[in-house]
């Protein structure tokens, strides 16, 4: 098997591209058992569009059952999770997740908007037990 990104690692969705204003929304459940992989880990990548106003607050959730979610301790998280400000546009965030918990998700929540701004997120995990990864 040749080493590659598309031997070793599968993107699922983790958040709808929309434009949002005020309020909290959940992100879509990531499974890191996906197609029986088991990863050991998750990178979210949050991609923007046009941000006319407000800022959004990203942050992670993560779940042994997928119904009993709590905020993910620090000590899981790779790199810092961020605000999307107004300056934003066209950027990307990546923040990793190295938790123990199957289930994660992220929650976008969006203050200050009048109009609010595009974004969305897709999660890549890696690490799969069983490789190549099975899409």
């Amino acid at each position: 098997m040749r080493r590659s990104v598309y031997n070793e690692c599968v993107a699922r969705p983790a958040l709808a591209v929309a434009t949002r204003t005020n309020g909290a929304v959940n992100g879509l459940t990531v499974d890191r058992h996906y197609n029986n992989n088991a990863f050991r880990s998750a990178m979210f990548i949050i991609h923007t569009g046009v941000m006319t106003d407000g800022s959004v607050a990203i942050t992670m959730q993560d779940s042994p059952d997928n119904s009993t979610w709590t905020a993910v301790d620090t000590s899981n998280l790779q790199g810092s999770l961020p605000t999307v400000a107004l300056t934003d546009d066209d950027k990307t965030f990546e923040v990793g997740y190295i938790g123990p918990q199957r289930y994660v998700r992220i929650v976008a929540t969006t203050s200050g908007a009048t109009s609010g701004g595009t974004f969305g997120a897709t999660c890549v995990m890696s690490g799969a037990r069983r490789r190549p990864a099975s899409h």
